[in-house]
């Protein structure tokens, strides 16, 4: 399969990753550039390049939700969003309700970029605090402290971006002596419209990897896991929070429609170092590292690393793991509702809907064993 023979997907969802942080976090295993002095310019006109390339290969509708990730975003500023939004909407007219998110770190928030980021387009922050606890943020490499961040969701709803998402990390370890209680209590102080919870993995490449080699760190056990995992889902549903995907919770009709977007499996382009893409029926993804993108594209090729065309048991087994993973569950043939009775009975799966259209979804105790189940359903859904 070519490029152009995907030529017409349409694509209503983009995700443009930027890749420059101040620092590598701990724990990160993404592809980052950590720059003292962001290359503004210089990753825009990449973007610039990028988008000439996909032009010929992407049919671009009016865009439902645009998604700035990385990395740290708001490392580009108030002006550097505003010039990269420009070159975007260039090329991708939005819709008059989009949705444009832009993931910041409390330490970039201030009256100025708030501003500028506003009156570019933006509408919606997701705030990575990951922690109130100042020894665990330092722990994490964080730049900010709890301070910082209490100052930038201020400034952000002050300036008028009152949609904001606010990012935790559980499960750290116990020696730090995190009181994981009094964050969901500070998240909640806050009143944001979503939340979301990540359980923090230790992956072999990066500084937790080599602590945990060396000894220096063990890791969280399971039972410390499920308790904070099951302890965040009744905070924030008696907060009045639907607890919509494993790791995320929104007030009504706060979902994030990009992600929202990712988990219905329909097409997105994605661009920048290391960003993925789908056609509906091929993934795509990008050369990771920011030097050897930008290379690539200053030679007039493609900055393509590789792409894989799903075949029917790919297509299965995402349909499979993307429904468990969300609150709306996959609808089963009888010979799976045979098959899942046992969980429903271990109190991981429960049924939603009416009888003659019920829907098998995960419960909070199901969720910690997303990957067992989703393997499971759909070893038995292929025979």
């Amino acid at each position: 399969m070519t490029l152009e023979d995907s030529a017409s997907f349409p694509c209503r969802h983009v995700y443009v990753h930027v890749p420059f942080c101040a620092r590598r976090c701990s724990y990160c295993d993404f592809s980052i550039a950590v720059r003292k002095r962001v290359p503004t310019a210089d990753f825009i006109r990449g973007i610039e390049r990028e988008l000439d390339i996909r032009r010929a290969s992407t049919l671009v509708v009016a865009l439902e939700t645009l998604y700035l990730g990385g990395g740290t975003p708001s490392r580009l500023g108030g002006d550097g969003i505003r010039r990269l939004l420009d070159v975007l909407r260039h090329d991708m007219p939005l819709a008059a309700e989009a949705e444009v998110t832009l993931e910041a770190n409390p330490e970039d928030i201030t009256d100025d970029a708030v501003r500028a980021w506003r009156e570019a387009g933006i509408t919606r922050l997701s705030i990575g605090v990951q922690s109130f606890n100042d020894a665990v943020l330092r722990w994490m490499h964080r730049v900010h402290d709890s301070a910082s961040a209490d100052r930038a969701v201020r400034t952000a709803r002050d300036g008028g971006l009152g949609a904001f998402s606010l990012d935790l990390i559980f499960a750290v370890p116990p020696t730090l002596g995190r009181d994981w209680a009094r964050d969901l209590a500070a998240v909640l102080s806050y009143q944001p419209d979503h939340i979301s919870l990540y359980g923090l993995t230790i992956e072999p490449h990066t500084p937790l990897g080599r602590w945990r080699a060396r000894g220096d760190i063990v890791d969280t056990s399971d039972e410390c896991y499920e308790e904070e995992f099951l302890s965040a889902h009744h905070a924030l549903h008696a907060a009045g929070y639907e607890h919509y995907e494993v790791s995320n919770f929104a007030r009504p009709d706060r979902r994030s429609r990009h992600n929202s977007a990712y988990w219905s499996g329909v097409s997105y382009l994605g661009v920048g170092p290391s960003a993925h893409g789908f056609t509906g029926r091929e993934r795509r993804w990008n050369t990771a590292a920011y030097t050897a993108w930008q290379s690539v594209l200053e030679g007039g090729a493609d900055p393509i690393a590789g792409r894989e065309e799903l075949t029917a048991e790919n297509r299965l087994a995402e349909w499979v793991y993307l429904g468990l993973r969300t609150r709306e569950g996959l609808q089963l043939d009888p010979a799976a509702v045979e098959a899942v009775l046992p969980w429903v009975d271990a109190g991981w799966i429960e049924w939603v809907g009416a009888a003659e259209k019920r829907r098998a979804r995960c419960t909070p105790l199901g969720w910690l064993r997303l990957d067992r189940l989703a393997g499971d359903l759909t070893a038995l859904r292929s025979h």
